[in-house]
């Protein structure tokens, strides 16, 4: 019965040998309950997805076993790529919007693992024999709802990684062929892609334990010479915290005035460039305020994806200061895009 947590992954540098393979998907990851008409998608957290997915629901009852669990992710495609943007875009709270959605993007499912059967619970079952059933009981399965490509062959593995990227996944899972289903445990891993880009550090944010640096507010210039907000890092130790309050304090402005983000605060501005503190849905009362930095002071970071080629998807790992960079070289043009790769040619659709 829901809510049941996802058997979770851990990053590590390269493909370890000897296990199951897959590709990593870039959606939100599900755990489906069905029982007759009765369905219900489980976030990764538990909380329920089911009303953003109207689709789905209606394809999980024509297309799975009727009483059966199986954790998955639900991705779209758009034009042969999966599109994140368009996934977050359901998370809405008018059911209008929501049913509209999914008439114009609709979502898919693609499955890679199964919980539950009928009465018999898989959870104790090794991956290979739980596989086995998923096979079996998702032959023939039609769009939307897909079985995930797995492989024990590690140059098999190799080459997805490769390739898949250029569909928008997100790199390789690899998984141990005796693994039981370990809810919320990192039991298996993950293989990421990581570029990286050397931006503008322009102002950070305060940690919410006290006066020491929370996250660098990062930014790239585009073609017009305009400094756009792409994202942030974060991942600091305490200590690293307190010395980059000291590192930044020369370059620290008493006034935003004359700072490229001068106009965060006025919500219309958001509406013309990409600045700090943007409105959203996610952000409700949480203070967006920064101290702003002539943006003198060039970082190198890594990521692993772009949203809509115009910021950094996840937190940037921050990995070094670039003296030896201008500021103004900072710019888009820098950024490595993928060789595409039609999604098509992985779910053979």
């Amino acid at each position: 019965m829901p809510p049941v947590l996802p058997m979770l992954a851990k990053s590590v540098a390269a493909i370890p040998a000897g296990m199951q393979y897959e590709a990593k998907w870039d959606g939100f990851r599900a755990i489906v309950f069905r029982d007759g008409d009765e369905v219900e998608l489980g976030s990764r957290t538990g909380k329920p997805l089911t009303r953003y997915f109207p689709e789905l629901v209606t394809a999980v009852r024509e297309r799975l076993p009727e009483r059966c669990v199986v954790d998955g992710e639900i991705v779209i495609a758009r034009e042969g790529h999966l599109d994140f943007d368009a996934l977050t875009e359901r998370i809405h709270p008018a059911d209008s919007r929501v049913r509209m959605l999914a008439e114009r993007t609709p979502a898919s499912l693609v499955v890679f693992d199964v919980l539950a059967l009928g009465d018999e619970s898989l959870m104790d079952a090794p991956l290979t024999e739980r596989r086995e059933r998923l096979t079996a009981e998702l032959s023939g399965v039609r769009a939307p709802v897909h079985l995930a490509p797995a492989t024990t062959d590690i140059e098999v593995a190799r080459r997805w990684f490769e390739e898949y990227e250029g569909a928008g996944l997100d790199g390789v899972i690899a998984k141990p062929l005796t693994v039981r289903y370990r809810p919320d445990e990192r039991a298996m891993f993950k293989i990421k892609h990581e570029r990286t880009a050397d931006v503008v550090v322009a102002g950070y944010r305060l940690h919410k334990s006290g006066p020491v640096v929370g996250s660098l507010l990062l930014g790239l210039y585009d073609e017009r010479g305009t400094l756009q907000h792409v994202g942030v890092s974060a991942a600091f130790t305490m200590k690293r915290r307190a010395e980059l309050v000291e590192e930044l304090e020369p370059l620290r402005l008493d006034d935003v005035a004359g700072h490229p983000w001068a106009a965060w605060s006025e919500e219309a501005a958001h509406e013309k460039a990409r600045l700090p503190g943007a409105p959203s849905r996610w952000s409700g009362r949480k203070d967006l305020s920064w101290v702003p930095l002539r943006p003198d002071r060039v970082a190198e970071v890594a990521y692993d994806h772009m949203e809509n080629g115009q910021r950094f998807r996840h937190t940037a790992r921050f990995r070094r200061w670039r003296p030896d960079r201008t500021p103004e070289s900072c710019t888009y043009a820098q950024l490595e895009e993928p060789v595409r790769y039609d999604l098509a040619e992985i779910l053979g659709v």
